[in-house]
């Protein structure tokens, strides 16, 4: 290829992403390729369908019980406490960033580009991989229809179809997973009312560790367990951060992007904590709950029947696919604002940075998340797809809270509309509540830790070797688009 064709590709994938020549005085900024057209209740229900509380429920809270009986509820409501201190941290970055990126973005431009890069390595591989954790489960409820499908192929597909929708436009795709998060909140409220209106439990339960010994006996459960399943739990509310991810397809995303994280934390909270507790009152035996190889299905046939336990698990099922999308268009966008930052060779960046000029979203960016997870789905296996994606989130809370502490002190967060309160008190109690899950994380499972660690420490080698020579065009890191209507 000649050395115009190169020169042109390279311009080409940098005016996608930033303005080239910015007047005098003025910082470059990116273009607003992106349609800004979504409301804040559209970037929340978005968010919660990142989130998904009903696939928490159902699918990640049950080893939860299964590990800690009826302390699950300590575990949960501690995880709440840190969750509102994250939520505090992600609401000042974002509002001092309404950056696509996400966590690099803000990471980056507080910490540092290396530290930056290196997140946005273990975010990448992390969300997409994470995708067929998810997918998977799909099968699973679906096999309420029929013994015979195959949970990953189901999978397989729900990624694919959840790819194409993606492609569409982001409003449209806001109320598509809006109205699946009507329906897997309609089987919360039905789990929480089995649970209260059969209350046989004492109170008492709720701080009780235990889980199934030798012939389905509770046995106690160390308070260091406790504290290692609250990471769980911390993973079951997560999401909420993602509102930033849609901040430059937002209206009035400076001022807004801070209450959209909050609202949606505090709504994930209650969807997930109240069921909880309803169903820890309302077991008729603490014992089976526990030793159950799916305490919510023991559950629902235990107060419900098989009738109600095949249509909650029809709900859920919707409530999974519509994490998928979620998260495909979440991811999506995190690759396109890569490439539009110029991370990868010009022959990638140029296709994945291309905005479709009537939908105005990523689309080879977006089928890009869709096929590499579907593909990870079929040739990884899954115990292999829980181990990479374990820890990921331990090490991305903690680059936050440092940020958001840091951010202050060097100044780069100043132009934030939202300031969270009581700094700098929330990011060192995040940061320190942080490493000590991430300490108890290591006594009970060292495995998945270290494998984040490498997946974060991969990422330094190849800022340094191919994105800092070169950082005269790559990474510049361009100001927030300026937030007209588009």
């Amino acid at each position: 290829m000649s050395d115009d064709w190169n020169r042109d590709m390279g311009l080409a994938a940098q005016v996608a992403g930033a303005k080239a020549q910015p007047a005098d005085g003025e910082a470059a900024k990116y273009a607003q390729d992106l349609s800004r057209s979504l409301t804040f209740r559209e970037n929340v229900l978005i968010t919660l369908s990142a989130v998904t509380p009903a696939s928490s429920v159902f699918i990640i809270m049950p080893s939860v019980i299964n590990g800690i009986g009826g302390a699950s509820a300590i575990a949960f409501g501690v995880a709440a406490i840190v969750g509102v201190l994250v939520a505090y941290c992600y609401a000042e970055l974002s509002s001092a960033f309404p950056i696509t990126g996400g966590e690099y973005a803000f990471v980056a431009r507080v910490l540092g580009k290396p530290a930056g890069f290196a997140l946005f390595g273990l975010t990448l591989v992390g969300g997409i991989l994470i995708l067929g954790v998810i997918a998977s489960g799909a099968g699973t409820y679906l096999g309420v229809l029929s013994s015979s499908l195959n949970a990953n192929w189901v999978g397989i597909a729900v990624i694919v179809v959840t790819a194409i929708v993606a492609c569409f436009g982001i409003k449209a795709n806001a109320w598509v997973t809006g109205v699946f998060l009507l329906i897997e909140v309609a089987a919360l409220v039905v789990l929480a009312l089995l649970g209260f209106v059969n209350v046989t439990q004492p109170v008492s339960v709720l701080w009780q560790a235990t889980t199934a010994g030798p012939g389905g006996v509770l046995v106690g459960a160390s308070a260091g367990l406790v504290v290692s399943f609250t990471a769980t739990a911390l993973f079951a509310y997560n999401g909420y951060g993602t509102a930033v991810y849609y901040a430059e397809e937002t209206k009035q995303a400076r001022s807004t992007i801070g209450r959209a994280i909050l609202w949606s934390l505090g709504i994930t909270v209650a969807a997930e904590f109240i069921p909880l507790v309803a169903v820890l009152l309302g077991t008729p035996s603490l014992e089976k709950l526990v030793a159950a190889a799916d305490p919510m299905t023991y559950f629902l046939d235990a107060r419900g029947g098989t009738v109600l336990n095949t249509v909650v698990s029809l709900g859920i099922a919707i409530a999974i696919i519509n994490a998928v999308l979620a998260i495909v268009l979440q991811m999506g966008r995190l690759l396109y604002s890569s490439a539009r930052d110029r991370t990868w060779p010009d022959w990638l960046n140029r296709p994945l940075a291309h905005v479709h000029p009537r939908l105005h979203t990523p689309i080879a960016a977006t089928l890009v998340v869709g096929a590499i997870g579907a593909l990870c789905l079929w040739l990884i296996p899954f115990d292999v797809l829980l181990i990479i994606t374990g820890a990921n989130l331990l090490v991305t809370y903690l680059l936050v809270g440092v940020a958001a502490f840091a951010g202050r002190i060097n100044r780069t967060t100043a132009r934030a509309e939202y300031r969270m309160p009581l700094w700098p008190v929330v990011p060192v109690v995040m940061v320190l509540a942080t490493i000590v899950i991430i300490y108890e994380n290591l006594v009970a499972d060292w495995v998945p830790v270290a494998v984040t660690a490498a997946l974060f420490a991969i990422g330094f080698p190849y800022y340094f070797l191919y994105l800092k020579p070169r950082s005269h065009d790559r990474w510049t890191l361009p100001e927030p688009a300026d937030e007209e209507q588009r």
